[in-house]
């Protein structure tokens, strides 16, 4: 896919020019957003997560794609992958700010979630094609992934931690930064802790942060719910039916009790539906 410099006064960029050192040029590869600019929120956390932490990000990012919410990260290991993969699997746009030239998808491994970003987003670097990068440019990306976004969430942190430093430029940027609660016995819940003590916003579900971004209808903001799969759809609409025993669910279906048990797992982690015990479900 092509590769060229972004028009710096793209309405979706705008914001970048208000922060404190703006970045000159932006290289851009994919496509952003068109006409009215959207709600942004960038969602970032460490790179060692949890798996608490890995479902909280795929859940959070899954919710907010499905109401038109766009979701940025920089496309590293742990909560910056879940986040792009679950606004991916709710049908959103994600944008991805790497910390290398734009050529260079660092890590390696995560090369076929960009393809998938590309397929409907857009991945944008400050550095161009084989320019050299060092550390600290991974650093200076955290002040663009910020920058873009209407709303920053912390999923998970360390006590210092390049994640710590995002959540600093969001708040000298005018940011709304969000933690989330953790273990507090959990190395990695040490940063959003501490960040909620000094007075970061904590989260707990995505009408948290829609409240913040449309405050006066996030109330309207409330969607049918749709599978994401033909399975999904099926369980949902014995739901809607009235059917809450799993049991019967799998009766009525005739689904392997396996294959139930995996879709109805995922169902729960993108916040379709919840458990009421026993095996018994409902719709969110």
């Amino acid at each position: 896919m092509k590769i060229h410099k972004a028009d710096l006064s793209h309405e979706f960029l705008l914001p970048l020019k208000e922060i404190p050192a703006p970045p000159q040029t932006l290289w851009l590869q994919g496509a952003l957003p068109t006409g009215e600019r959207p709600k942004v929120v960038s969602i970032v956390g460490s790179r060692k997560n949890t798996k608490y932490g890995e479902e909280v990000a795929y859940k959070l990012a899954y919710d907010l794609a499905r109401r038109g919410v766009i979701v940025v990260s920089g496309l590293a290991y742990g909560i910056d992958s879940c986040a792009h993969r679950g606004c991916l699997d709710g049908g959103g746009i994600t944008i991805a700010v790497l910390g290398t030239s734009i050529d260079h998808i660092y890590p390696a491994s995560n090369l076929n979630l960009a393809k998938k970003i590309l397929e409907r987003g857009a991945i944008i670097s400050e550095y161009g094609i084989g320019e050299s990068t060092r550390e600290w440019s991974f650093v200076e990306r955290n002040r663009i992934v910020s920058g873009l976004a209407d709303a920053v969430v912390i999923v998970e942190a360390a006590a210092r931690s390049g994640t710590s430093i995002t959540a600093a430029h969001a708040l000298e940027q005018g940011r709304d930064v969000f933690a989330v609660p953790g273990d507090i016995t959990r190395p990695t819940s040490v940063g959003c802790n501490r960040l909620i003590k000094q007075g970061a916003m904590p989260f707990t579900e995505a009408e948290d942060i829609l409240g913040v971004l449309f405050p006066s209808h996030a109330k309207q903001l409330k969607f049918e719910i749709f599978g994401d799969t033909a399975n999904e759809q099926k369980i949902i609409d014995a739901l809607k039916n009235g059917l809450r025993d799993g049991d019967k669910i799998i009766e009525t279906l005739k689904f392997p009790v396996s294959e139930f048990n995996q879709t109805i797992t995922l169902m729960e982690i993108k916040g379709m539906i919840r458990s009421l015990g026993a095996n018994h479900w409902a719709l969110v």
